[in-house]
């Protein structure tokens, strides 16, 4: 009987894979890239600088605040910052060759360095990050850094998963803190590559507050060395309150109201989006949260060099 139970799932499992839908985010095959040439503040060496964004082929000279281009619903860590009058340049997220003709993300933790003839001397760590919204540049300051980010999209759709190609490299040793205020700090343990795909249904209130419900959750970490790529890896979205589920964990929970993601409300303003439950497991969702990032810990903390490779971003039916 063990036999034939096991025939008939390889026998019907090509049907079943055929019978599930793969639609890909747009530009999620991240072919297509923009390239920011970016001449730094003469006061810290004024050299030109490259900064990528995923997005219709393109070039853009000069320090010109970005904004999504060609429908692309992607951002990403990589920003122009003007802090002081000082144009300051920051990229750990890159066009890489998978194969010939063919580009993938490259995400990846480096330490930025900020030296301004012997006054200033900064060393900011930043996880090469991309996920589904927008960035609100320029950035005035390093301080509390969810608020320079409009996390998500407007969605209705319930996926069963989020599907993509990865690779991964984690250098040995512990983490480093740095924030660019006080000196570095290692941080005992090591970094981890972080993939999430949260479905929310926001509303707002007559003050211009957001607020939301959890409709649909997939989080994971990702730690182990890659040899080569891992293809058609797949993160299934559980709906409703899955706090009790089988497989779930703290980082799968509610967003903390203190570590909020942010939104442009009705008025203009970046607000945050309170996520105060769950909701049913049969809710529509209004928005779609996803995130990719070379690292899994507090803001300006992970491993210097992790390198999170993706490719062939899209929702599974």
């Amino acid at each position: 009987m063990k036999r034939l139970t096991t025939s008939a799932i390889l026998f019907f499992l090509p049907l079943i894979l055929l019978a599930q839908k793969v639609e890909m985010l747009p530009f999620g095959d991240f072919n297509n890239w923009i390239t920011r040439n970016i001449k730094e503040s003469h006061i810290i060496g004024g050299q030109q600088k490259q900064c990528y964004a995923i997005g219709p082929t393109a070039t853009i000279t000069g320090d010109k605040p970005y904004t999504n281009r060609g429908g692309s619903p992607w951002a990403s860590s990589n920003v122009m910052a003007k802090v002081c009058g000082i144009t300051k340049v920051s990229n750990a997220v890159f066009p890489d060759e998978r194969s010939a003709g063919n580009k993938c993300a490259k995400l990846t933790t480096l330490m930025e360095e900020c030296k301004a003839l012997g006054i200033v001397n900064v060393d900011v760590l930043v996880a090469g990050t991309i996920f589904l919204g927008k960035m609100d540049e320029p950035i005035k300051s390093t301080s509390d850094p969810y608020s320079k980010m409009e996390v998500g999209i407007p969605y209705t759709k319930r996926p069963k998963a989020l599907r993509f190609d990865y690779k991964l490299l984690i250098p040995e040793g512990d983490m480093v803190y740095s924030s660019g205020f006080g000196k570095q700090k290692r941080v005992p343990g090591k970094d981890k590559a972080e993939v999430f795909i949260y479905l929310q249904r926001r509303w707002e209130d007559a003050q211009g507050n957001i607020y939301a419900k959890r409709v649909g959750t997939g989080r994971e970490l990702l730690g182990r060395n890659t040899n080569g790529w891992v293809n058609d890896h797949r993160l299934k979205v559980k709906y409703g309150d899955i706090s009790t589920q089988p497989g779930y964990n703290a980082r799968m929970g509610l967003i903390p109201e203190e570590k909020s993601y942010y939104a442009r409300n009705s008025k203009g303003k970046m607000v945050p989006v309170k996520e105060v439950g769950w909701d049913d497991a049969n809710a529509t969702p209004t928005h779609l949260m996803v995130m990719f990032s070379s690292g899994s810990g507090e803001p300006y903390t992970g491993t210097e060099g992790a390198t999170f490779w993706v490719d062939n971003a899209g929702l599974v039916f």
